[in-house]
């Protein structure tokens, strides 16, 4: 690459001149410019400030940074999501890179639960819990998103009511069928708890509107799209095999277990924070969320989520 003062000038002149800027006016606004820094590109101060406790007990800011941590790697994977989701030359190649990077922000989620699970002493986490009511993880819009960004919708409707919609049934009617619904209604009168009103009123548009504009983008239906020979691909097909045990099966079940610890420590079970029966709820094997079913045998989808899977790779 060619990087004498004359080329980059020149390169510069059509980068600004392109968009009508006059390329003289930019360059004397660095003269005035400050030299960055990592604490100033990185946002530091504004990162380290956002750490709010409710309580007096200090394993609860372990609480708010370890979700914060979730929170963040839950927007890298969208990041990498859309990439796939709105690429119009789609490789084998670029399809399954993605997906790997997808499935490596899972395992450090995954395999992240010890920071709560070892990391906080139940004594404080049991008192500092009742001020979070009726706030939960439950909650995490990205995460939702996630799911909606994956799959079709069928694969996220309440195993209950599958037979009864399909893709011309209203995306309103398929979100109050949703398999999270279910934890987020009274299961004896069929109400909405305060846990999913709040989360409904804040996000509900937004997902609707999600909903519609990943109804052909979503991963499952992009993979479908590709030519049969590209969906043939061993390393694709491993890569989203890969990707959905992860999600559905390993990072549940992580998170499963770190809960347990807490939840079922005392003399009594005790609900999640949201009041959900958050066993039902978190367990793969009653829900059987599944974003690619097509790539898995009928003994595979019928053991999901009883048998953690020794391999998720096409032999």
């Amino acid at each position: 690459m060619d990087t004498s003062k004359e080329h980059l000038f020149e390169r510069l002149k059509d980068k600004f001149e392109a968009i009508g800027q006059d390329p003289l006016i930019h360059l004397d606004g660095l003269v005035h410019a400050k030299p960055i820094t990592y604490w100033d590109y990185i946002q530091t101060d504004a990162l380290l400030s956002l750490q709010t406790m409710r309580t007096t007990l200090k394993d609860e800011m372990v609480f708010i940074m370890y979700h914060q941590i979730n929170e963040l790697l839950f927007k890298m994977i969208l990041w990498e999501i859309e990439q796939v989701a709105t690429n119009d030359n789609l490789t084998t190649s670029f399809f399954a890179e993605r997906l790997g990077r997808i499935s490596r922000y899972f395992d450090m989620l995954s395999s992240s639960f010890t920071i709560m699970g070892d990391g906080m002493e139940v004594e404080q986490y049991m008192k500092f819990r009742n001020t979070l009511t009726p706030a939960s993880g439950f909650q995490s819009a990205q995460y939702r998103k996630i799911e909606f960004a994956s799959t079709e919708l069928i694969n996220l409707i309440d195993i209950r009511f599958r037979a009864t919609i399909d893709r011309n049934t209203p995306f309103q009617h398929a979100f109050d069928h949703l398999y999270w619904q279910a934890a987020g209604k009274d299961h004896k009168t069929g109400k909405k708890t305060a846990l999913l009103k709040f989360f409904e009123e804040r996000y509900m548009d937004d997902f609707i509107t999600f909903m519609e504009t990943y109804n052909t983008l979503n991963l499952w239906t992009k993979y479908q799209s590709l030519p049969k020979a590209d969906q043939e691909n061993v390393e694709l097909k491993n890569a989203m095999r890969h990707y959905d045990h992860t999600v559905n099966i390993r990072w549940v079940m992580a998170h499963y277990d770190a809960a347990g610890k807490y939840l079922n420590s005392g003399k009594k079970k005790v609900e999640a924070t949201g009041g959900s029966e958050w066993q039902k709820y978190m367990h793969p094997k009653y829900q059987k969320r599944i974003f690619f079913p097509g790539l898995w045998t009928k003994e595979e989808l019928d053991n999901w989520g009883i048998d953690n899977l020794e391999s998720c790779k096409i032999l």
